[in-house]
């Protein structure tokens, strides 16, 4: 069976369960029972994306086809039901980060459009003289929206430096931080390396400078229990569909504030409390910031994600979990040629390596052949491929329904790749 025959058609499953343990979660997602290349699926691209469990499918499909109604301003039943499930799922991300109030819960596309949306909003606030300080490890979502935003102010971008460790230069980072130092904006995990950055110090060192902090987060809150107010950042965006939600729907906290005194992002309906052709009043938050029609299936979906991670053993499987890490990384440096790119002292989720007989495209062909899903290439992290002096990495990155059988087939998955080549 080909990979292509089974995205076209409908998706092939093995017999009998693949399900054992007490702490095992993979029943719960029915696409793990698939076969892909005729081969059982170990799926190791959470990095990407994660695979959905029933709970949530089934409040995605329940919103559509139960009251599948447009939002707010509700004279009809099931508008009335669709506006109190989106914003009872505005009341779960809330509780979910930390937040103190619903109102600094703005629902988004994901990371991409959070960042994007401070960027746009801060045009008025940043100018000439003024620093934005990011590092090199940034996702291409915490960099591309800064350069924009510089273009259009005349401010600076800087980059601190990045360790061959995978870790921030502590010293580069304090001696590029300073009083021009408007805004920084840091991955609270690399999606490329799985470095945990130490995010509570460098705020801190931001905010006595009187800059203003965003955090990147989509690769931590499933990994990380998140508190907004115990950091004390000033923004903080995450997506969906890196913690078990649908794709299309994120979320940015802001300081409530911090979000009222920015100008709002996008013009149309929804964001407006009064429109006249001469002017405009604009709405309270969080709606300020959410024009036209929201996804309101991927913030059920959501919501339906953060209710399933809250009756799960959190603490238990994210233990399993970082053995899991921990146990590929060590049989994967016993095989001759594999080299382990980035050694964090701190590290979730991810390991990144290279082999040094064949490019990382081919290894993640011979390993998808074998049913292994891993990702490879640059991980939209080039200026940190940059600055390691590679191309890419092959990248194996784990999730809470993750197994040690996965590992072994991993290991086993790239010793046979190796012989191929």
């Amino acid at each position: 069976m080909t990979a292509s025959s089974v995205t076209a058609g409908t998706p092939a499953t093995r017999p009998g369960s693949h399900h054992a343990g007490q702490l095992d979660i993979s029943g719960d997602f029915p696409i793990l029972d698939r076969l892909v290349n005729g081969q059982p699926l170990a799926y190791l691209d959470n990095a990407a994306t994660t695979q959905k469990p029933r709970q949530v499918l089934e409040a995605v499909r329940g919103y559509y086809e139960g009251f599948n109604s447009n939002v707010h301003r509700a004279a009809h039943a099931m508008a009335d039901e669709a506006t109190a499930a989106f914003e009872g799922a505005r009341e779960k991300v809330r509780a979910f980060v930390g937040a103190a109030d619903s109102r600094e819960i703005i629902f988004t596309r994901g990371t991409t459009e959070a960042i994007n949306l401070v960027a746009h909003c801060m045009t008025e606030s940043i100018g000439p003289g003024d620093e934005i300080l990011i590092t090199e490890m940034e996702h291409h979502s915490n960099i591309v929206p800064w350069q924009m935003l510089c273009r259009r102010t005349g401010a600076e971008l800087v980059a601190c430096r990045v360790t061959h460790a995978g870790e921030i230069d502590l010293e580069d980072f304090y001696a590029k931080l300073g009083p021009r130092t408007r805004l920084l904006a840091v991955a609270h995990v690399s999606n490329a390396l799985g470095t945990v950055n130490p995010v509570g110090d460098l705020i801190r060192a931001a905010r006595g400078f009187g800059a203003r902090v965003l955090i990147d987060g989509p690769q931590a809150v499933l990994h990380i229990p998140v508190d907004v107010r115990q950091l004390g950042c000033d923004f903080y965006a995450f997506s969906g569909h890196k913690m078990f939600g649908p794709t299309g729907i994120g979320a940015l906290y802001g300081r409530a504030e911090l979000l009222d005194a920015l100008p709002p992002w996008q013009g149309g309906g929804e964001m407006i409390e009064r429109v006249t052709i001469e002017r405009t009043e604009y709405n309270q938050l969080p709606y300020k910031f959410e024009a036209g029609t929201p996804n309101i299936a991927g913030a059920v979906g959501l919501g339906a994600a953060i209710d399933y991670l809250g009756s799960l053993p959190r603490a238990e499987l994210l233990a399993r979990e970082e053995a899991l890490v921990e146990t590929a990384v060590n049989r994967l440096k016993q095989l001759p040629g594999v080299k382990i790119v980035g050694e964090p002292a701190q590290r979730l989720s991810v390991v990144s390596f290279l082999v040094e007989t064949g490019h990382p495209h081919d290894f993640g062909t011979l390993l998808d052949q074998q049913g292994i899903a891993v990702r490879t290439g640059h991980h939209c992290a080039m200026p940190l491929m940059d600055r390691l002096g590679i191309p890419g990495t092959i990248r194996a990155s784990f999730s809470l329904y993750n197994s040690p059988s996965d590992v072994r087939r991993l290991i086993a998955g790239v010793e046979k790749a190796m012989d191929f080549i």
